[in-house]
């Protein structure tokens, strides 16, 4: 008996589980998120769409958990997605979280898109209008750097190719010299070696001299017989 009243229980949670609305399931996602259970507020949010596609809080809700969490690209493509809300104050805040996401990122320009946007959907939102002023100061400061950057990267660039071009003209110059050099060697090889050669005819031409001078002498030795 008791087990079937067990399972009957069972079987009542799961059936309230399932009727569950996407209203509902934000509802707790709201109590999760509240608590900074971002993961468990994600959950729910997905539970909600899953029910309901076209829920643009959920959406909306799950675009601030995923943020929360640091999951950046994720949150980004759900606030894209909920800008199917027409209620303009909450459409305001979807544009005005994606600026937020770009300005982190330093994305100064995508920020300001996202800012002017929010703003023509609740012009009197102050954060937004301080956020977007200092999106454009930090845009023309890194625009500043950057040309700076560029600036100093061509003068290197010069610099590189008139030491390139300087090393080239030592080369040129010392090849010139060694070509120059080059022929005087190989002049004074050959004198030397046309010297070292006449040396030798010389000496090869006394010494038949000395040789004809001694066959033409009579020989003084005696023949002996052998032993």
């Amino acid at each position: 008996m008791i087990k079937h009243l067990l399972l009957i229980i069972l079987l009542g949670i799961s059936i309230d589980s399932i009727a569950q609305t996407d209203r509902q399931f934000v509802r707790d996602g709201n109590r999760l998120y509240h608590k900074k259970a971002y993961d468990k507020a994600e959950v729910m949010y997905r539970k909600a769409i899953s029910k309901n596609p076209a829920n643009s809080q959920a959406i909306y809700n799950l675009g601030c958990a995923l943020m929360m969490q640091s999951k950046d690209s994720a949150a980004v493509v759900q606030y894209l997605n909920a800008k199917i809300e027409k209620n303009k104050q909450r459409l305001a805040l979807v544009y005005h979280n994606i600026g937020v996401i770009c300005q982190n990122h330093r994305m100064y320009g995508e920020a300001i898109k996202a800012y002017e946007q929010s703003l023509r959907n609740n012009p009197k939102d102050n954060e937004t209008r301080y956020n977007l002023a200092l999106c454009k100061r930090l845009q023309k400061k890194q625009g500043n750097k950057n040309n700076q950057n560029k600036k100093q990267e061509k003068d290197n660039k010069n610099k590189q190719d008139g030491k390139d071009k300087q090393n080239d003209k030592e080369k040129d110059k010392n090849k010139g010299q060694d070509n120059q050099a080059k022929p005087k060697e190989e002049q004074m090889s050959k004198d030397n070696a046309e010297q070292l050669l006449n040396a030798a005819m010389q000496s090869e031409k006394a010494t038949q001299q000395r040789m004809k001078k001694a066959l033409q002498k009579p020989s003084s030795r005696r023949l002996q017989k052998n032993w």
